[in-house]
């Protein structure tokens, strides 16, 4: 196979497909924005609600700056809403919303996937920020062992990637059904908040893919 047809295949597809899932999540969350819910709570409201429900009354909800920046840190224990979260009152938000709520009820619960990405944070930060250079270098210099360095560095990057799937899908398991339980969204608005999180949810597959795709790019071109 040619190096330009084995680069279609391993980073060219993959960066369609995430350049299409990153388009789908944004046209998602901006249709299901405009539809409010019919309990009239915000996204920060919401949740506070799932997290009481849990046995978390008393994590910090903060505001944080950016477009759909929102995040649980589990270093502090504080769930960070956008402003197009957490002070919006529509289904995307109570979804998102509950979804990081989701995070920090992993977090409180011991959730083993959670813990173990939480240890390969370390070392994917120094692979993402430093594997192309040796990558690069010992392609250029044909030095193998270097080559193998940065591979192994950015082979902690897709692993990190790999953990990660199964953590933001539970998640999103969570905070559907706490909606649903806690009678936060009707049963004709559940839809709206599953298909943003649906959304959300692939473009993490997205990025795993085209990921793992670069990965065996350099790998087998490595080998030639």
């Amino acid at each position: 196979m040619s190096s330009i047809g084995l680069w279609l295949i391993c980073a060219g597809v993959p960066l369609l497909f995430g350049l299409w899932a990153q388009m789908r999540v944004k046209r998602t969350f901006a249709r299901y924005s405009k539809v409010a819910p019919r309990n009239g709570m915000n996204g920060a409201q919401a949740a506070a609600a799932v997290l009481r429900s849990s046995g978390l009354p008393n994590l910090q909800i903060r505001p944080v700056a950016g477009r759909l920046t929102d995040h649980y840190d589990p270093r502090n224990r504080t769930l960070n809403l956008s402003q197009d979260v957490g002070q919006a009152t529509s289904l995307a938000a109570l979804g998102v919303a509950a979804h990081e709520a989701g995070h920090a009820i992993q977090d409180a619960r011991g959730y083993r996937p959670m813990r173990i990405r939480q240890t390969l944070v370390p070392v994917a930060t120094i692979g993402q920020s430093v594997w192309i250079l040796p990558v690069f270098a010992g392609l250029i210099l044909g030095l193998a062992g270097l080559t193998t360095i940065g591979l192994v560095l950015f082979a902690a990057v897709v692993l990190f990637q790999l953990v990660t799937l199964p953590v933001e899908f539970d998640a999103s398991k969570r905070a559907l059904g706490a909606l649903e339980q806690q009678g936060l969204l009707a049963g004709d608005e559940i839809g709206g908040a599953r298909a943003v999180l649906n959304a959300a949810a692939l473009t993490y597959v997205a990025g795993f893919v085209a990921s793992l795709g670069q990965l065996l790019y350099f790998f087998m071109i490595s080998r030639d």
